[in-house]
């Protein structure tokens, strides 16, 4: 069974930090691109970023220049740093990868079961 674990989800301050990470496991050929997303309170989900398998990343306009992602291949694991964090940045986060489970299957994409993260003061 394969799985998509997030955890570092909580509370925190405005102007606080707080980091996540999301472990894929289970029996995998290949993962590609990783990422992280998000639904706020009455809103429709949207990009947080995104990392490929070489590295390349894709942010998301609101939250460029606060928010790092990346990745550790060997760990089959996302991280999303989050700095300078605003009460606009409450919401449900989503980790999403995309996996080979087989080297002639098709690569499709997984989602975890989201993590709360709540900026209040």
């Amino acid at each position: 069974q394969v799985q998509l674990v997030e955890s570092g989800g909580g509370l925190v301050q405005p102007g606080g930090s707080l980091g996540l990470s999301c472990a894929a496991s289970g029996t995998i050929y290949s993962i590609g691109t990783m990422g992280w997303y998000r639904q706020g309170p009455g809103k429709q989900r949207e990009l947080v970023a995104t990392i490929a398998s070489g590295g390349v990343t894709n942010v998301g306009d609101s939250v460029k220049g606060r928010f790092t992602i990346s990745r550790d291949n060997a760990k089959n694991t996302v991280y999303l740093q989050m700095n300078s964090l605003k009460p606009e940045d409450t919401a449900v986060y989503y980790c999403n990868a995309f996996l080979r489970l087989v080297a002639t299957g098709a690569r499709r994409g997984y989602w975890g079961q989201g993590t709360q993260v709540t900026v209040s003061s």
